[in-house]
């Protein structure tokens, strides 16, 4: 049996599940923005992870199935951004100070929540010759427009 386990950090887009903290963000952005919404609350700010864009992903997956062999593989950016700079991107995204709009809410912060989360891509950079390319930024531009399309 040819047999692959991809290991995928955190793989954002505007698909991305209402539940997820990015989402929840760029989706509050949107109606902030509209006028729809007022605040956005949100837990620890500090967390960090290795956020990239899901279709880049995808791509990975689909390289580890063209193998001769199957390995595992580590699909991730090898950078983090904290929760506060994805905040302060979308909000920046739509034109908007995020400190007029986001309360910090205790009820949201995890018990057991892991501080950094990171990735390193070495082995898919060199076997599969994938890298992410859509910059952080980009990424959190891309889920803004979505939601504020969505949001017309």
């Amino acid at each position: 049996m040819f047999a692959c386990s991809g290991i995928l950090f955190n793989h954002e887009s505007p698909l991305r599940g209402e539940e997820f903290v990015t989402r929840k963000i760029t989706k509050a952005v949107a109606r902030i923005k509209k006028g729809q919404q007022k605040q956005l609350r949100l837990g620890n700010l500090d967390a960090k992870r290795d956020w990239g864009y899901a279709a880049e992903y995808v791509e990975a997956m689909w390289l580890m199935l063209q193998q001769q062999t199957p390995e595992d593989y580590v699909i991730a950016t090898n950078e983090t951004h904290s929760v506060k700079e994805f905040v302060e991107a979308a909000f920046s995204a739509a034109g908007l100070c995020w400190e007029d709009h986001v309360v910090i809410d205790e009820t949201f912060f995890r018990p057991t929540e892991v501080e950094l989360l990171i990735g390193n891509p070495e082995k898919a950079k060199t076997n599969l010759n994938w890298g992410p390319s859509t910059k952080y930024q980009e990424l959190v531009t891309i889920m803004v427009e979505a939601d504020l399309k969505r949001n017309e």
